[in-house]
């Protein structure tokens, strides 16, 4: 089989128009983005169709739709699409202007609080740049998903990923006032006596504190009423005296003001979470992501409720536990 493309047309701009008919909605709109016709656009859709043997989109009267096939396709011509603009960008020294479509991942709760007016900031600053902002707690597949990025909270392991460090996530342990009682909230020995909800990301049967005066760190143990990942549920399961639990501080600051929740053992706080930028290793960076992560950098660790990341020295410190 010829994989020589129709006169006019080579592979990358094969490529370029299939990413424009997928990311427009349809050939017509495709074809007034790339300045050109549909008959052209739906030639060059079919040469590329031709050159892989595969069926990219199943079109109708009414609709067009990406096959399995076309997805895994759309996700490749998007990557080397832009690593091609890249690329002629830079050996051209030309200064880029974001624009173009950024898929971005965030987990649920941060990606609707603490994320938003950062992200709000980032497309004022740039309206030539659409954005794709998916809620979604699980790592993305990067190249079957054609994300750009994600923000993640929490350590970052995988070394195929480049984890841009970003800010840090303070947690303090609360509970309802009524689950205390007349018991003293600042006694670290009331912990193993509540109730627990327990976030299941980061903690489940147990969590450390560390002391304000960086002595060594305290281990609790639990025995959790309710377990989920979601931290809109863990606040609201608090809120309504179930139990007691860890959050980040962000999440029940209203709380904490109305005397809704109150703050136990103020003066130790369990380890703050990382929030870290990933993106995949090996991959040529738009100037819209390089925005993004500008931005990021420059906005999260001001953000209320955040930090600047911590560089802790050494390993973790000594622990000792609570008895239960």
């Amino acid at each position: 089989m010829s994989l020589t493309p129709s006169a006019g047309a080579d592979r990358i701009d094969l490529l370029h128009t299939f990413v424009r008919i997928v990311e427009s909605g349809s050939l017509s709109a495709a074809a007034v983005q790339l300045g050109t016709t549909q008959p052209t656009v739906s030639r060059r859709l079919q040469t590329l169709e031709r050159l892989f043997g595969l069926r990219l989109l199943q079109r109708s009267t009414h609709q067009m739709t990406l096959t399995q096939d076309g997805e895994r396709c759309y996700a490749h011509a998007r990557a080397l699409v832009e690593d091609w603009h890249a690329i002629q960008a830079d050996l051209r020294g030309e200064v880029e202007v974001p624009r173009g479509r950024l898929r971005v991942v965030v987990p649920h709760a941060f990606g609707q609080a603490q994320l938003l007016d950062p992200m709000l900031q980032f497309m004022a600053r740039h309206p030539h740049v659409t954005l794709e902002w998916m809620l979604d707690d699980q790592p993305p597949d990067f190249i079957a998903d054609g994300i750009d990025c994600a923000i993640r909270v929490g350590p970052v392991q995988e070394p195929q990923l480049v984890a841009v460090p970003l800010a840090d996530v303070p947690r303090i342990v609360i509970a309802a006032p009524a689950l205390v009682g007349n018991a003293d909230p600042h006694d670290p020995a009331l912990l193993p006596q509540l109730p627990w909800i327990a976030l299941t990301t980061f903690y489940r049967e147990r969590f450390s504190l560390l002391p304000a005066d960086d002595g060594p760190a305290l281990r609790v143990d639990i025995t959790p009423r309710l377990l989920t990942d979601n931290l809109f549920v863990v606040r609201r399961a608090a809120v309504s005296g179930l139990g007691a639990a860890v959050v980040s501080a962000w999440l029940v600051r209203d709380d904490l003001h109305e005397g809704r929740l109150r703050q136990l053992v103020p003066g130790w706080e369990p380890p703050p979470l990382p929030v870290h930028l990933v993106y995949p290793a090996a991959r040529q960076i738009p100037s819209r992501l390089r925005a993004f992560i500008d931005a990021m950098k420059a906005s999260l660790p001001h953000t209320q409720g955040m930090r600047p990341l911590a560089r802790p020295p050494g390993g973790p410190p000594a622990e000792f536990a609570l008895p239960r």
